[in-house]
């Protein structure tokens, strides 16, 4: 056991520098090895893990549209490879409402990303796995998680682009943005100092949508 958590804090501190370094590609190696140790993440892992496959897919999101189909398949793997992770280990052992939450969200980003560059039935199948994602998501958090929780915020923000970009229906993104910033504003004593930040930023983007 002590092997595997010398192990595990290795290749956090691993992925920690490959961020400081902007190597993001090396990153998410370090924690998709972390995650695939089988054990629960903490905060501090699960961001890491977000933070690193966040930036190789976005380094490349912004050229699929014009690149080869064999490059486009590539790509598609990378988000298979953070889908399988989250369905394979991060989602059955979210021990809380807030990680769960975290990783459905993150689920329907990437069933979301992959909606860019499908098309025909393939495209049908991962928009709807996007939504059925982002709606069990959302399903928690409405019922577990405080209006100014900045998951359940940044949650409504992508789940509000996922109607606006992938189902082109701007009426239900804004209507569900608009709701989530209300309910964000009434309850805006139950912000806690820690996340008054990243809350108040994920508002002001809800609202500007």
């Amino acid at each position: 056991m002590s092997d595997m958590s010398n192990n595990k804090d290795e290749l956090v501190q691993r992925a920690k520098l490959a961020e400081q370094a902007e190597r993001y590609d090396d990153m998410a190696q370090s924690m998709k090895k972390v995650t695939e140790l089988g054990a629960e993440l903490s905060n501090e892992e699960r961001n890491l893990l977000s933070v690193a496959y966040k930036n190789v897919v976005g380094a490349r999101r912004s050229s699929w549209r014009v690149i080869s189909s064999i490059e486009q398949k590539t790509e598609g793997d990378i988000c298979q490879d953070v889908l399988n992770l989250l369905d394979k280990y991060l989602i059955p052992k979210a021990g809380n409402p807030e990680s769960k939450v975290f990783y459905l969200k993150m689920k329907g980003d990437y069933y979301r990303y992959l909606a860019e560059v499908a098309s025909g039935d393939d495209r049908n199948v991962v928009v709807e796995k996007s939504q059925q994602s982002y709606q069990e998501a959302f399903d928690i958090a409405k019922d577990k998680m405080q209006p100014t929780h900045p998951i359940r915020l940044g949650l409504a923000l992508n789940f509000s682009v996922f109607y606006y970009e992938i189902l082109n229906a701007p009426d239900k993104a804004c209507q569900l943005a608009k709701q989530a910033f209300d309910d964000a504003i009434a309850e805006l004593d139950t912000l806690n100092e820690d996340s008054y930040k990243d809350s108040t930023l994920i508002m002001q983007l809800l609202r500007d949508n």
